[in-house]
């Protein structure tokens, strides 16, 4: 078998490895296609620096990286990670790491993140035993947002530009594919909940499909919370949420409070580079 980066590999071949590998996972993910070439390119996949195992002409396990400057560390964040069934057991993501650590830091890079769901303890094994810690907890939510008593709250749409959201909002407490670095390339919008003339709460999601990537109250008052939830309600009654960092107790709290339940839980890894 050789491990080769995936620059020449045609991506149908690779999401058709990553669909074999996640079979039977611990959440289903969606067979589309078109979805996951847009979410690995918002999260600034680089083909060039992701890596295969291959058998002969067969892709047969992966490490996918997206690459980019994070919070002064030039930052190799692991996509997806995964071997199809029947070549599992072979130490198969241990020597692809083996393989691309040399090149990540000859490229400069002094950071690998990932995450990982808490019930996969096999693979947070493998990733302590390459040299992964865990740093941070996340909890996941999803449902129908239940607002039991009305208020009203002024919406206002904005363009990322048109905020500050390094300054104001802090974007290290959320994971890779829900900072504004990522989101600004996908498919997101922005909202404003104003309350007596001043910026109340912000808000970002997808329209389309629900998902909510970020969401903070700027100033705690009466009702923020559920001026905040109803403004989210009126874009997407049924809403997903990923990795909310677990010591954010008040807007877990709150999450909890409009009626969405905690769907999975994960750990986000760090492995600092020499």
């Amino acid at each position: 078998m050789e491990i080769k980066n995936l620059s020449q590999t045609p991506f149908n071949i690779i999401v058709d490895c990553f669909f074999s590998a996640f079979e039977n996972y611990f959440v289903e993910f969606p067979k589309d296609k078109f979805l996951f070439k847009n979410r690995w390119e918002m999260a600034s996949i680089n083909y060039s620096f992701s890596y295969g195992m291959f058998n002969r002409d067969k892709l047969v396990g992966f490490v996918l990286h997206g690459i980019e400057n994070r919070e002064s560390y030039l930052t190799a964040f692991n996509l997806a990670t995964g071997v199809i069934p029947e070549y599992r057991g072979k130490k198969i993501i241990q020597q692809i790491y083996e393989y691309a650590l040399d090149e990540l830091k000859a490229i400069g890079v002094t950071k690998c993140k990932l995450e990982v769901i808490k019930e996969n303890k096999t693979a947070i094994e493998v990733y302590k035993k390459i040299g992964y810690n865990i740093i941070k907890s996340y909890k996941c939510f999803g449902g129908n947002i239940e607002i039991l008593c009305e208020v009203p709250f002024e919406l206002k749409k904005i363009k990322f530009q048109d905020f500050n959201f390094e300054d104001k909002t802090a974007q290290s407490l959320y994971s890779w594919e829900n900072q504004i670095a990522t989101l600004k390339r996908g498919d997101f919008k922005c909202y404003q909940v104003l309350h007596d003339n001043n910026i109340e709460s912000i808000f970002i999601i997808n329209d389309q499909n629900g998902y909510l990537a970020q969401f903070d109250v700027l100033i705690e008052s009466k009702n923020a919370w559920k001026r905040l939830f109803s403004a989210i309600h009126s874009i997407s009654k049924e809403i997903k949420i990923n990795n909310i960092d677990a010591r954010l107790i008040t807007k877990i709290c709150q999450i909890y409070k409009f009626g969405l339940n905690n769907t999975v839980d994960q750990y986000e890894m760090e492995m600092l580079l020499d």
